[in-house]
């Protein structure tokens, strides 16, 4: 999977890279298509004249920010369980900070899109929970996930864990230190994550059995 990237850096591509910046960091109500304009080095007029209006513009954006999201699921689904078991696994959220190197807008985007309930975000939580739900059957068939007595809250709960670090990744380096979207900062998170789910984080009390 090549790298999201500011490419293609057409008029139309730089207003929307300049839109999706200034959308991740204030939000769709908050930005008018002046300060878009602006940001892109163009007139409000060619922003009119490539989207017809700002809802248009933000559509655009949604498409092509749910676009590069839905990219890093692309593999077969048996390809992709693989990738997350296997000798060399990585969590969905390595999958991000792989795709997205820093400085991209698109996970604060996403922050955003899922915080507020926008339908664009929870457009693709619902896409990417059912792809959990069928990795999770894909794992348990291939012996290497355990089968849960609730495979819906087991499927959320995996992938809300992986989102975490994009929806709290601000609180999360100021309490660990480190930026969890970097490579140093993955390694970290994913080492202790890997404990948590292979050996259990909790032991029982003596005399007492796990209910």
């Amino acid at each position: 999977m090549s790298t999201v990237g500011e490419d293609d850096l057409t008029a139309k591509a730089t207003i929307r890279n300049a839109a999706l910046r200034l959308f991740a960091e204030h939000g769709h109500d908050a930005v008018t298509v002046r300060e878009i304009a602006a940001a892109a080095g163009v007139s409000p007029a060619l922003v009119v004249h490539h989207f017809g209006s700002k809802d248009g513009l933000r559509a655009a954006v949604d498409g092509y920010a749910a676009q590069a999201f839905d990219s890093l699921f692309e593999m077969d689904e048996q390809d992709l369980a693989e990738a997350l078991t296997g000798d060399n696994s990585m969590s969905i959220a390595e999958m991000f900070a792989r795709a997205f190197p820093q400085g991209s807008p698109l996970p604060a985007y996403l922050r955003r899109l899922l915080l507020v309930n926008d339908p664009a975000g929870a457009a693709l939580f619902g896409r990417w929970y059912a792809l959990t739900r069928r990795l999770l059957d894909s794992m348990t068939e291939m012996g290497v996930a355990r089968p849960g007595e609730d495979p819906a809250v087991r499927a959320a709960f995996l992938l809300v864990n992986d989102l975490s670090l994009v929806l709290l990744r601000n609180q999360i380096a100021a309490a660990i230190g480190v930026d969890p979207l970097t490579p140093q900062g993955i390694d970290r998170w994913a080492k202790e994550v890997a404990a948590v789910y292979t050996k259990g984080a909790f032991v029982t009390a003596p005399g007492k059995e796990p209910t």
